[in-house]
């Protein structure tokens, strides 16, 4: 995970179709904030974003379909991965970015939401897991580099260092329910750098 806007309602070139979509992603978010997954419903979305129910019904119809659609809005509006010039500096862009999204009062109430929906819906589930996927596989790419410039050993699987690095801070947020800080998330890229230099996310060849 990194940086993203704090509300998917974000207004984007191409008429009312997709401003219907930013009112009605806005108003769902709203939503998931306030009443969590399972007392999201589609008439009240609808009456949020002002309008019609049958837009909505047909366009998404379900509230796993909505939050699918939030997610991917989500996904598309983060950050590429930083550049810093060294993979130190890079996974602590990365970490500061997670922590940064999961204290947000928005953003980490939305992603609370889905993960407590992705324990019970398997819609939503595949929402959760496609929405980080795709952050993993973009911030995977400052691993590869880092691999290219001789940071790290060849082999190296980007994607393993970057949920090494995040791992412990979802943990403390949704498991223990303890307080994320930037502490944490300087000793969570340490550990994993450490471990990423001595070669423990490297892949065997077959």
């Amino acid at each position: 995970m990194d940086q993203l806007s704090r509300s998917a309602g974000t207004v984007r070139p191409g008429g009312r179709t997709a401003r219907v979509r930013a009112a009605v992603l806005e108003a769902a978010q709203d939503e998931l904030v306030e009443r969590g997954f399972h007392g999201l419903t589609m008439d009240q979305v609808a009456a949020k974003a002002g309008v019609g129910k049958t837009t909505v019904y047909r366009r998404w119809g379900s509230t796993p379909g909505l939050v699918a659609d939030l997610m991917n809005e989500l996904a598309n509006q983060s950050q590429p991965h930083a550049d810093t010039g060294g993979i130190e500096g890079d996974l602590r862009a990365n970490a500061l970015a997670v922590l940064a999204a999961i204290t947000d009062g928005r953003l980490g109430a939305t992603f609370q939401a889905v993960i407590a929906a992705a324990t019970c819906d398997e819609q939503a589930a595949e929402a959760l897991r496609a929405f980080y996927l795709r952050r993993i596989e973009e911030w995977a790419k400052a691993v590869h580099l880092a691999v290219e410039r001789g940071e790290l050993p060849p082999g190296t699987d980007g994607g393993e260092v970057i949920r090494a690095v995040s791992a412990p801070l979802y943990y403390r947020l949704v498991v223990t329910r303890e307080p994320v800080t930037p502490q944490d998330a300087e000793r969570s890229v340490a550990r994993t750098l450490a471990a990423a230099r001595a070669g423990a996310f490297v892949v065997p060849d077959p």
